[in-house]
C-alpha cells in the first residue's frame, strides 16, 4: 500500500463538521490501496466538548499521530487550533516522513494555515501535496455583510498566503468544484495543476449504531417535530426570513397545526441575530426551539431519523453544496429543502427522487415569485398527507467510498501510475 499522510489538526473526540471529510475518505482508502496516516494534535489542546461515541464511526486502519499546541491562554489571541499547533504539526510531519516512506501529503482545510506545511514539506523533501477545499479560503466578502475587522483581517491575510501554500501543490480537490474554481482563476499555475472534486458522501455504517437516548421532544405530549441539525450560515438569513414568514401567514390564516414544534439544533455561535429571534419576529417563539450547542453526531443521526421531517435550508450562494443532505436523505423522513438552483444538492435530490419538497432559489425571479413558489412547496410539506419513497441506492455515487475513489484517482495520476 502507498501511504497517504493526511495533516488535519481535529481529530476524534472533538465532533467538528471537518473532521468528518478526512474520516470518510479515510474510511475506505484501503479498499484503493492507499494506507491513511493522520497526523493531528492531542484532545487535551481541543475547545471542543468531546464526543466519546463519534469514535465509533472510524475504522480501525487508521494510524494516527498527535502533537502537542498551544494553549490558547487566559488572553484569547489566536483562537485557530491550525495557529496553535502550527509549529508542532511541521514537527510532527518531519518526523512521520523520517520514519515511514511517504507518497503524498494531502491537507483539508479549514483551518487553513496547515496547507502551508504542505509546502514547507515540498521543499525540504520534495514529497508532492494536495489542499482539500472543505469551505473557500478566499471569501467574497459581500455574503457576509455582517464580518467585522477581524474577518476582514483574515481575508487580507488568505490573499497573502493562499498563493503560497497553493504554488507548489500537485493537486487540488474540494467538495465541490465551486469551492476552489476562485482558486484555480486567481492562480495562472493553479489552473494546471490536477484538481478532482468529490462530496463529503457518507459511511453508510454510520446508521448501524445504535444508542438508547431520549430525543428533544421526548417530553413534550402530542408534539408533532420536524428538525433542523447543523450549522446555521450567516448569509442564510434571507432564506430563513421567507421561511418564516411563509408559517405566519399559515398561523394568520389558521391553516397551521398547533401541535408542530421546528427543532434547530447544533447550530453554533454565529454573528447577527439567532434563528431563535428570527424566528420570534414573526411571531413563533412557540413554534421554534434553537439548540446552539453542538451535539454528538450519532445523536443528530439518531433525532433525524425519529422527526416527523427533516429541514435542510442552505444559502443563497450557488456554490454551497451541503454535505449533511445526505444524512438527511438517509433518515428517510420527508426532507425540504431550499437551495439555490446551481447547488449540487439540487441534483443529488431530483437523481434520489427526493425533491418533492425542494424550493429552488434563482435570484432573476421576483421576491412576489419566490415567496408563491415557498408557500405552495411548504404547504404541500406540512400541512398535507405526504408520501414518500427514497430511491436510496441513486447515492451510491455520493457515498465517501466514491469519493476515496475519486481522490485516489487524482493520486495515482500526479504519481504517474494511473487515471482519474
Amino acid at each position: 500500500m502507498k501511504n497517504l499522510l493526511i495533516i488535519y489538526p481535529h481529530w476524534h473526540p472533538a465532533n467538528l463538521a471537518g473532521v468528518h471529510r478526512p474520516r470518510l475518505i479515510g474510511n475506505f482508502l484501503p479498499e484503493f490501496d492507499w494506507h491513511p496516516i493522520i497526523l493531528t494534535v492531542k484532545e487535551e489542546f481541543f475547545e471542543e466538548t468531546p464526543d466519546l461515541d463519534f469514535k465509533k464511526t472510524f475504522r480501525d486502519h487508521f494510524e494516527v499521530h498527535r502533537v502537542k499546541a498551544f494553549p490558547l491562554g487566559k488572553i484569547r489571541i489566536f483562537g485557530d487550533i491550525g495557529i496553535r499547533s502550527f509549529w508542532q504539526l511541521y514537527k510532527g510531519a518531519k518526523k512521520i516522513i523520517a520514519d515511514n516512506k511517504i507518497d503524498f501529503i494531502w491537507i483539508p482545510v479549514p483551518s487553513y494555515y496547515p496547507a502551508l506545511i504542505g509546502r514547507l514539506l515540498y521543499s525540504k523533501y520534495k514529497i508532492p501535496y494536495g489542499i482539500d477545499y472543505i469551505d473557500p479560503w478566499v471569501r467574497d466578502m459581500k455574503n457576509y455583510p455582517s464580518s467585522g475587522i477581524r474577518q476582514r483581517l483574515a481575508l487580507g491575510i488568505a490573499r497573502i498566503l493562499e498563493p503560497i501554500a497553493v504554488k507548489k501543490a500537485s493537486l487540488i480537490s474540494g467538495v465541490a468544484k465551486a469551492y476552489y474554481q476562485d482558486v484555480l482563476d486567481r492562480n495562472d499555475k493553479a489552473s494546471k495543476k490536477i484538481n478532482v472534486a468529490m462530496p463529503y458522501g457518507f459511511d453508510p455504517n454510520d446508521h448501524d449504531i445504535k444508542l438508547d437516548i431520549a430525543t428533544p421532544w421526548n417530553n413534550e405530549k402530542d408534539v408533532v417535530p420536524y428538525i433542523y441539525a447543523g450549522a446555521f450560515l450567516p448569509n442564510s438569513v434571507s432564506f430563513f426570513n421567507k421561511f418564516f414568514a411563509t408559517i405566519k401567514r399559515f398561523r394568520d390564516t389558521n391553516q397551521w397545526n398547533d401541535n408542530i414544534r421546528l427543532y434547530f439544533i447544533g447550530t453554533g455561535l454565529y454573528p447577527g441575530k439567532t434563528i431563535q429571534e428570527l424566528a420570534n419576529d414573526y411571531g413563533l417563539s412557540d413554534v421554534v426551539i434553537e439548540k446552539r450547542d453542538r451535539l454528538p453526531f450519532l445523536n443528530i443521526l439518531y433525532y433525524l431519523g425519529q422527526a416527523q421531517g427533516v429541514l435542510a435550508i442552505g444559502s443563497p450562494s450557488p456554490h454551497y453544496t451541503a454535505s449533511k443532505i445526505f444524512q438527511s436523505i438517509l433518515s428517510k423522513r420527508p426532507v425540504f429543502a431550499f437551495f439555490h438552483k446551481e447547488s449540487s444538492v439540487v441534483d443529488i435530490l431530483r437523481e434520489c427522487n427526493v425533491d418533492q419538497f425542494l424550493m429552488i432559489y434563482d435570484e432573476n425571479e421576483s421576491d412576489k415569485d419566490l415567496d408563491a413558489k415557498l408557500e405552495s412547496v411548504l404547504g404541500c410539506y406540512f400541512l398535507k398527507e405526504v408520501k414518500w419513497n427514497v430511491k436510496i441506492e441513486c447515492l451510491e455515487k455520493y457515498s465517501a467510498r466514491a469519493s476515496a475513489k475519486t481522490l485516489v484517482g487524482g493520486l495515482n495520476k500526479v504519481l504517474g501510475n494511473g487515471n482519474i
